[in-house]
C-alpha cells in the first residue's frame, strides 16, 4: 500500500475544495500497483453529502460570516464538520465487487491503531460510524467509479465541537431515529481518551503515529509513498474546477418545490421534492444521506411524468434496482414515503 501526502512542492494543503480533487484524482485517474492511503486535514468546512440539499443540511449564514468553506463530496452518507482538530482518510483499491458497504473492512486498520495508541473503546457501530462510549468520532463514506472504489472517514481529534452545533442544520428525524436530542450530545473527540502521556499530542503528530501503526514501521519516512507531480496536480486542478471548487457543484440547483416528502429507510434518511401539476410529477429532486452506487438523478428522471400517487411510485421503484440507487431498502418503502 502506498502512502499519499497532500502536498505540493513541500507545502501541505489544507483546502477541502483541492483536497478532496485530489482524492477523486487519485481515484480515477492514477493507477498505481498497491492500494492507496490518502491523509488529509481540512481546514474549517462543511462537507456535505453527494445527494444532500446543501441550503436544508447547512447554516450558510454562520459559515459564510465564519469562513467556512463548504464543499460537495462525491460519495453519499451525511453532512460534517472538519478544522484543524480533524483527520480525512481515505482508501483507494480496486472494487473487487464485495467491498462497497462493508466499512469495517476499512475501518479495521484505523481503529487497530488507535488501539495501538491506547484508545481502547474505538469501535465500528452501526452503519458506519466510529464510537466510543457511545459517542461518534468518525463518519465513513463510499465511493465507486470504474472499476475502482475509495472507503474515506473523519477522525475528529481535537474539533471545536461547539462550532459543529452552529454550523450543521441536522434533521430532527435523524436525531430522533438515533435516540437523541443534539449533534453535541453524541460526538466526541478522540484527544481525551487518548493516554495520559499523549495528552500534548499535535494533529500532526496524531496522523503520523496513526500512518506508523496502520505500516507497522517506525517512521512515516519508512511507509512506501508515492509524490504527487506537477502533472498530477495538474490532473486535480481540473476536478476541482468542474467539481469541489465550483458553486454550481457544492450547491446545486435548489428551486422551490410545492412538496416535500422524508422518511428515515433502513438504508438512510430520503427526501423527495416534488412539483405537481395536473396530479402528476412535473419536476422532482431526490436528497438524503443514503449510499448508493448509481445516479440518482436516473431515477428523479423515471419518476417525472408519473401520477402522484403510491401505487404508480411502487410500479416504478419496482422496476429498478432501489438497492443500487439507494442502498439497503425496498420499493415499497420507498413508496411508501409520500402517504
Amino acid at each position: 500500500m502506498y502512502y499519499i501526502k497532500n502536498e505540493r512542492n513541500g507545502e501541505e494543503i489544507y483546502d477541502p475544495s483541492w483536497n478532496l480533487a485530489a482524492e477523486y484524482y487519485l481515484l480515477e485517474q492514477l493507477k498505481l500497483d498497491e492500494p492507496i492511503l490518502f491523509f488529509y486535514i481540512n481546514g474549517p468546512s462543511i462537507i456535505v453529502g453527494k445527494n444532500q440539499n446543501t441550503r436544508a443540511e447547512v447554516n450558510r449564514e454562520y459559515c459564510e460570516e465564519h469562513g467556512i468553506k463548504i464543499v460537495r463530496r462525491k460519495s453519499g452518507g451525511g453532512a460534517v464538520y472538519h478544522d484543524y482538530g480533524n483527520i480525512c482518510f481515505c482508501f483507494i483499491t480496486e472494487d473487487d465487487g464485495n467491498s462497497f458497504r462493508r466499512f469495517k473492512k476499512f475501518t479495521d486498520p484505523v481503529i487497530e491503531a488507535l488501539h495501538k495508541m491506547g484508545v481502547d473503546g474505538a469501535e465500528l457501530q452501526g452503519r458506519n460510524d466510529l464510537m466510543i462510549n457511545g459517542k461518534k468520532f468518525s463518519g465513513n463514506a463510499m465511493y465507486s467509479k470504474n472499476g475502482r472504489m475509495t472507503a474515506h472517514g473523519t477522525l475528529m481529534f481535537d474539533v471545536d465541537l461547539d462550532v459543529t452545533t452552529k454550523a450543521l442544520r441536522p434533521k430532527k428525524e435523524k436525531l430522533a431515529s438515533k435516540g437523541i436530542k443534539s449533534v453535541r450530545k453524541r460526538v466526541t473527540n478522540i484527544k481525551p481518551y487518548l493516554p495520559e502521556e499523549n495528552q500534548d499530542m499535535t494533529i500532526h503528530e496524531f496522523r503520523s503515529t496513526l500512518i506508523k501503526n496502520i505500516f507497522d514501521v517506525k517512521s512515516v519516512e519508512e511507509a512506501k509513498q508515492y509524490v504527487l507531480s506537477d502533472e498530477d496536480w495538474e490532473g486535480i486542478k481540473k476536478y476541482h474546477d468542474e467539481f469541489t471548487g465550483n458553486d454550481d457543484w457544492n450547491f446545486g440547483k435548489n428551486p422551490d418545490y410545492q412538496l416535500i416528502k422524508e422518511a428515515r429507510t433502513p438504508a438512510g434518511q430520503v427526501e423527495f421534492q416534488f412539483d405537481i401539476s395536473n396530479e402528476k410529477i412535473s419536476d422532482l429532486k431526490i436528497y438524503g444521506d443514503f449510499f448508493g452506487l448509481g445516479e440518482i438523478s436516473d431515477v428523479e428522471q423515471a419518476l417525472i411524468g408519473l401520477p402522484y400517487t403510491e401505487e404508480a411510485l411502487l410500479e416504478a421503484f419496482k422496476n429498478m434496482d432501489v438497492n443500487h440507487y439507494f442502498g439497503a431498502t425496498t420499493a415499497e418503502e420507498l413508496a411508501h414515503i409520500i402517504k
